[in-house]
């Protein structure tokens, strides 16, 4: 994927995500940017080659709570 077309979807991605983190934790919208930018998810999302983007902001949620709750978290398993 060239580099616009992967910045577009970080640009779909990267809000839904966050306003998930918005209705789950107690954070408003800018803390919750902060909060997502500053997580390992986040550096794995940024990287193209890591194909994390490809999966959905619930499940990116999900690795984001993961992370927050025990300090890592696990890639899902591609069915």
């Amino acid at each position: 994927m060239d580099e616009k077309k992967f910045e577009a979807m970080l640009t779909l991605i990267v809000p839904k995500t966050v306003n998930l983190i918005t209705e789950n934790y107690p954070y408003d919208e800018i803390t919750a940017y902060k909060e997502f930018y500053a997580s390992k998810v986040y550096s794995l999302l940024e990287q193209e080659e890591t194909k994390i983007w490809h999966f959905s902001p619930l499940t990116l949620f999900n690795m984001f709570d993961e992370e927050k709750r025990t300090g890592d978290f696990t890639i899902p398993e591609e069915v």
